[in-house]
């Protein structure tokens, strides 16, 4: 899936701060206001919507028109656009993981053998 790199650095960008990710998360369970979002945070409401700005340039969100509400509403695509780029690394951190995983099995296997030595002279120290 080709993705256009200028939209996934805005995404990336988008998601690097934790507020940003907060509200990212309660926009996943519906669509809410800024007055809505401000609620669970301890900063303004300026500060809020310079926050849902950044995420409408990453095209992350979109304002809906409701009557006199403009509800802010979690947009999925450059979210799967990220973690499809992602998922081209999967099989580098996998086999990371796997050759770990066997230097983790060589290094203790050999502890394991010096403890059942240790164990077996000392059965025999004991006889």
């Amino acid at each position: 899936m080709p993705t256009d790199e200028n939209q996934l650095n805005q995404t990336f960008m988008a998601l690097a701060d934790p507020t940003r990710r907060a509200i990212l998360a309660r926009l996943a369970l519906g669509d809410a206001t800024v007055t809505e979002l401000v609620k669970p945070f301890s900063i303004s409401q300026p500060a809020i919507s310079k926050h849902l700005k950044i995420l409408e340039r990453a095209r992350l969100i979109s304002v809906g028109h409701d009557a006199q509400r403009r509800p802010r509403r979690l947009e999925a695509q450059p979210l799967a656009e990220a973690n499809a780029w992602l998922e081209h690394y999967r099989s580098a951190w996998e086999a990371n993981f796997e050759r770990l995983d066997g230097l983790l099995d060589e290094l203790q296997r050999p502890a394991a053998r010096r403890r059942r030595k240790k164990r077996n002279r000392s059965a025999v120290r004991g006889k």
